[in-house]
Formats: C-alpha cells, structure tokens, sequence
C-alpha cells in the first residue's frame, strides 16, 4: 500500500501540474481525474489491491496521454504558466543539484537582506581523462522559493540588487568567473533608496566593464529585473522558459486599456504572450540569447536530474567558450571550440580538454572587446533605414573621414599642446615687444588648431524678475503654440500657495510655462527646448535615416507607426544633433513624448550608440534630455530590453574615455531607460516638477498592494534619495547646463 499512496502522490502532483500548464482545471475533465485520485487516496486501505493498481494504471495512461498531448503544442502562454509553477525548480536547486559545494553570502534564507536574491561561492568541476578540475565561481541569481511569502516570487528590491552589485565586485577582485541565474517577473518597484531604477543602472552599469567572464541563465526573465544580473559575455535559455520586455498580463492591460482593478480577458494575455515572441527559439531568433538549454517536453522540475546534469555541462562549457575566445592561440582556440561543439549534442561523462579560466591583461582586454562589439550588434538589424545606397556611401565615408580628423587633432597634436601653452604663457609674460611679436604667430596658430569656444560676455543670473532674457538676451525666443489661446488657467498648487490665474499668452510667453508664484513648471513641447536651449541655428541632426519599425510584426503596431510618422514628422521617439550652448559645442539625444510616448526600441538605442560615438570621437560633452519616457517600447519585446545594456555600455565606454555625460529629466521619466543609460550618469538633474522613477503609481499599487504618498516620484523626493544631483528651473535651463559644462568632467573635452 506504500507503494500505491506514492504512486497516488505523483499522479496527483502531475494533475497539478497539468491544471498549473492550461490554467484551468476544465481543460478534458482534468478536474475529473484530480477528484479520482484524491478518492482513491482517500479510501486506500478500502479497496482490493488489485483494483487499486488496476485503476492508477488506467489513470496514468489517461495521464500520460494528456501530457503527450499539451506537450505537442504548447503555447507562449502555457510557457508562462509552466514557469510560474510552483513545480518548477529554483536557484537552491540548482545549487544543490549542478555546483558540487556552495556557501551562501549575505545571508541564508528569510535571515536576508533580500531573499529573492541569493549569492553563493561555489565549486563545479569537471573530469578530463579520469583526472578531476575544480572551479571556483561566485552564483548570483533570483530565489522563487516554494512560495514562501518573504522570497517575494523572485521580485529583486533595490538593496538585493545591490547585494548583486557587492559580490560581483567581490569576483571581480578574486577573478573568478560570474554565473548568473535568472528566474524574476520583474524588480520590486519601489523608490526606496537606493532605488528601483537607479539600482539597476549601477548593476548594468558596472557588469559592463567587469573583467571576469560571466554566464547567465534564464527561466523566467521579466524586463529591467532581468537585465540587473542580465548583461553577461554568453546568455542561456531554458527550452521551456521565457524573456520579456512586460508579462503577457501587463501588456494586455495597456493593449486592451484596461482600467484598474478590472480583470483582463484571458484571449488578450494570450493574444500579447503570442505576440511579444517571448519563447526561447523567439529570442535565440532575434538574437538576444546565444543558446537554448534543452528540457523535457513540460519542462524541469525540481527532481529532473538529467536537466541539472544538462544544466551543469552547458554552464561549463559557456564559460569555456567564453574564455577560449579571448586566447591569442588560435589552433588551439578552434579545436577546443570545435570539440566542445561535436559534445554539445550529447552530455559526455569526460571533457576532452582541460581549460583554465584564469585570463591575463591582454585576455581581459579581448573579453571586454568582445562584450561590446556583442551588445553593440543587438537589435542592429530590427530598425528601418530611411536613405539610398549612395547616401549610405557618403555618410560611412564622412564618418571615416570625420574620425580621422578627430583622432590626428586630439590623438597626435593634443598630448602636446599643454607644453606648448605653457611655453607661449612663459615667453609672453615677459612682456616685450620682441617676445610678442614672436609669440603672436605661435599663438595664432595654436589657436587656429584648438579654438576654443566664445565665453558669453555676460551670463545672467536667475535672481531678479526679468529669468527670461536668459534665452532673450541673443534673439527673439521662441513662443509656444500655446501661447495662443486668449483663456486664463489655474495652477495646481493655487489652493496652497494662493497663485493668480495665469493668462495662457503670459504663461507660455514671458513666464515659459512657469507660475511666477509657486514655480509650479506646466508642460511644453520639445521644439521650446529646441530653440530656446542652444545658441541659435546652433542645432544640427544626424542619422534622422534611422526608423522605428514592427520587428515583431505585432498585430496593428504598423498603423500606430505610420500615425505618429505623419503627426510627428519624425520616424522615432528620439532626436540626436550636435548643438552649442553659449559657443560651447555639445552632443544631445533628446528623447521626446510626442513619438511612442517616448519609448526606447531598436532605432532610439541605434541612435544614442551613435550619438555616443560621435561625442566620443570629438571629444564634446554629451547631454541626455528627457522630454518624456514611458519606458522599453513592449511592441519591440526583447528587441526593446537589451537596449538598456547596450546603451549603457556605450555610455561607459565614453564616460571611461573622459567625456561629460549629463542627464536632466522632465515631465514623466520612467521604467527602462532610467534604468539603465539614464540612471548610471554620475550627473543627473531633474527640472521642477518633473515626475522620476521605476514604475508609476498603478503598477505599484497592483504589485505591491499599498498606495504610494503624493508625491512619491517628485523631483523633490528624487533629490533626497540621492537619485539626482539638483533640480533646474526651466527658466534657468540655459544658464545652468553651461555652468554644468564649465565645472564638471575631466580635462579630455576639447574645450578644456
């Protein structure tokens, strides 16, 4: 009879499971059979043995027949629901089960700062020809749990991720390699210092320039939570989990404009999961993962042994190739990469070869080269290009041309140019006529090499009334659209502050959307900005070519498109130009509301690489401006989520290379892009009134069940958590992005 209760035990674990997989247990009178097991556990000791086991194997045929069935044709949908399944392995699993020891950091279980994110210092070995390698690598990944309240179903709050953070300094120090292992719907929205969004873009930050090689492994990887511990040198899969920029539920609520608290239909979460391609042949399609992790047809569960065995040589063998791509010794690169290759299709009980995961200077080098180079080719073939072949020609040509212009004036004459300043300073403080005459032309020349830029003869201040002639003191400003229309408005904050009517010609005229009174910023377009932030007929675009575009083939995304397309003249959320600012030349990408809601895809991450590039190359400063951003456009899925490493690693690399990059936030700035290419600026400014953070107060609610206090995403608040640096006053805009450019960064801009 033991025998028959655990037999009557798997059987109703599998029920489950199944009912777990369709979401409902109406699905070929599942709810039937899960009522026959339960009847025969409950009457065991009542029925003849024989009829007993009879009976069990009439229900695990009809089982086994289901589970045939499901796994056939399993949908995106059922994908999420197999993951979501509390039958589902976990981290601690995979610790116990793939790493031969471990020692879990920061510590155990609910004794955590965060339990959803477990750190471990583990051991993985391997046999070579009867002889045995051990490993040392640092484990840093989510923690579902088996549904314990405290392990948050995975949700990351912002100090686990900093946990992250720690120990991944920690490996990088001991030079150990990085395994990364994801299983979260997401991060914990929450502004709590240090912050959901700005957490994240410390991690990707940092993880974009670690020098040890890192694996990551995804089950289930939902948006920023993913990308936190999501940017690794090799990314794997499993067959049965899924990646996405929202869960199919969310971006059903936003696609069926759902209100609050009604329930979203069950054809439209599927419709979306189906649509946001976020399976594991999807994504190694679209070329955001580099390899699948075969599962069972229903996928693992906790006690699938043969999976963790799997799991184990695919994590080794990543990290071998890893490592192996960054020798010099090229015979020996290929054929350990063409034997690991011919292993793949089966797990062998031996590796062929021995690899170290030791790297030199010169290997580190490589390895952070190949890192970029892979990340800059995410998503580069997902955005439309709007020229002809001959104007590609020119403008790769000029780019050639432009960049060996910059690296002969900043590459060979700069490093000189100091001592020769200093020798003209010296000779001309003598002050003869002599010495002048000589000198005049040396200086002529020197400054015919390095201009430097017109300082304005006089900056004016932001105190006393007349703010405005900061844009007025060099042409007539621009004047909003809505300074139109003869009607009078009312401040938000005139019940407590007392604020007049304001009469929309003065408002949008003279006070530039401002209440005099409270300070209180309405918003305007960005063409305000446009002409009234730089010097005039200062501003210049470039790749305005690239276009946004339905890489997924997302049903009805085309026409939503080509709509904004003929409203905005524009083809995506973002405008890159090089500008002036007081003859203080500048980079900006300015991402604005009027495209997508601002939303970042293929094309806006496209074109801020670029743009960093370019700042880079000619050695100006870089201003992010955000208009608005509503985040990771979902109809790009994963396409989207991976411009969030990718953008940071370009702004890395050119903050590493001695480059100013300024932030400043306007309006509504959200989600993705803060966390990440946004948030890892070490200036950031918000203007008055601006609205900062992770998610807005409806996904908060409905993830964290409370309210969030007025206010909760403030620039005010923003400034206390230590998120921005300062808060600007439009009026003031101008004046305070050129003391900006004056007194912060290094001495590689070529103004300086």
């Amino acid at each position: 009879m033991a025998d028959s209760g655990k037999l009557l035990s798997q059987l109703a674990d599998r029920i489950s499971y199944l009912i777990d997989i369709k979401g409902s247990s109406a699905w070929i009178n599942l709810k039937e059979l899960q009522d026959r097991v339960q009847g025969l556990r409950h009457s065991l000791f009542e029925i003849k043995e024989a009829d007993l086991y009879n009976e069990i194997d009439r229900i695990e045929d009809r089982v086994s027949f289901m589970e045939d069935r499901v796994a056939k044709k399993l949908s995106p949908a059922e994908i999420v629901n197999i993951v979501r399944s509390v039958q589902r392995f976990t981290l601690i699993d995979i610790l116990e089960n793939v790493y031969d020891s471990y020692t879990e950091l920061g510590g155990e279980g609910e004794c955590n700062l965060d339990p959803a994110v477990v750190v471990a210092r583990a051991t993985i070995s391997r046999r070579v020809k009867n002889k045995l390698y051990s490993h040392q690598v640092m484990v840093i990944g989510h923690e579902k749990g088996r549904g314990e309240e405290y392990r948050n179903g995975g949700c990351a709050k912002p100090w686990g991720n900093d946990k992250a953070l720690r120990y991944m300094m920690v490996a990088e120090t001991e030079g150990i390699p990085i395994h990364f292992f994801i299983f979260t719907p997401g991060s914990y929205p929450v502004e709590d210092y240090p912050g959901a969004a700005q957490q994240i873009a410390r991690n990707i930050y940092v993880m974009a320039r670690l020098r040890v090689p890192m694996v990551s492994f995804i089950s289930e990887g939902g948006s920023g939570g993913a990308e936190a511990i999501g940017l690794s040198d090799f990314r794997l899969m499993g067959s049965r989990g899924y990646y996405s920029v929202i869960s199919p539920e969310g971006a059903a609520a936003i696609e069926g404009k759902i209100r609050e608290g009604e329930k979203v239909p069950k054809d439209l979460i599927e419709h979306c999961a189906t649509q946001l391609k976020i399976t594991a042949s999807d994504n190694l399609k679209l070329g955001t993962i580099d390899r699948i992790v075969e599962e069972p047809p229903l996928g693992a569960k906790r006690e699938d042994y043969a999976f963790f065995r799997r799991l184990r040589y695919e994590m080794l063998r990543a990290t071998d190739e890893i490592v192996l791509k960054t020798k010099n010794f090229r015979a020996f690169r290929a054929y350990a990469l063409r034997r690991q290759t011919e292993e793949g299709k089966n797990v062998p009980e031996d590796f062929d070869v021995a690899i170290s995961w030791n790297l030199t200077e010169l290997e580190i080098d490589r390895l952070l080269e190949l890192r970029s180079k892979k990340y800059r080719e995410m998503g580069k073939d997902f955005f439309l290009k709007k020229s002809k072949g001959l104007a590609q020609r020119f403008r790769r040509a000029k780019d050639l041309a432009s960049r060996g212009y910059y690296e002969l004036r900043y590459g060979l004459l700069r490093p000189h140019h100091r001592n020769v300043q200093k020798v003209i300073e010296e000779v001309s403080s003598e002050g003869s006529v002599f010495f002048k005459k000589v000198t005049e032309p040396v200086r002529a020349a020197y400054d015919f090499v390095f201009p430097q830029p017109k300082r304005p003869a006089k900056v004016v201040s932001s105190e006393g009334s007349d703010r405005r002639s900061i844009f007025a003191e060099e042409w007539e400003p621009y004047l909003s659209p809505l300074a139109n229309e003869d009607r009078t408005v009312t401040c938000p904050n005139a019940s407590k502050y007392g604020c007049m009517d304001l009469w929309v010609p003065d408002l949008y005229g003279e006070f530039c959307g401002v209440c005099p009174n409270c300070g209180h910023h309405f918003p305007l377009e960005y063409q305000w900005y446009l002409k009234n932030l730089f010097d005039k007929d200062s501003v210049r675009e470039f790749n305005n070519h690239i276009a946004s575009s339905n890489p997924l083939g997302f049903r009805g995304f085309d026409a939503r498109l080509r709509r904004d397309i003929r409203r905005t003249g524009r083809m995506s959320s973002i405008i890159t130009f090089d500008a002036r600012v007081f003859g203080i030349r500048l980079v900006v990408a300015m991402l604005f509301s009027n495209f997508r809601g601002g939303t970042v895809g293929a094309a806006e991450g496209e074109k801020f690489v670029r743009a960093c590039d370019i700042a880079k190359t000619t050695r100006r400063p870089f201003l992010a401006y955000v208009h608005t951003t509503g985040g990771i456009r979902i109809q790009e899925g994963t396409l989207g989520v991976v411009q969030m490493p990718k953008c940071t690693l370009a702004v890395r690399e050119y903050i590493e290379s001695g480059g100013l990059y300024i932030v400043v936030y306007d309006n509504n700035s959200y989600a993705g892009p803060v966390a990440s290419f946004l948030g890892c600026s070490l200036y950031q400014f918000g203007i008055r009134s601006s609205r900062i953070g992770f998610a807005g107060p409806r996904v908060i609610r409905e993830t964290t069940g409370r309210n969030v206090p007025p206010g909760y995403h403030s620039a005010k608040n923003a400034l206390r958590r230590g998120h921005i640096q300062g808060i600007w006053d439009r009026r003031e805009f101008r004046k305070n992005l050129y003391d900006a450019l004056m007194t912060m960064g290094g001495h590689n801009l070529y103004y300086r």
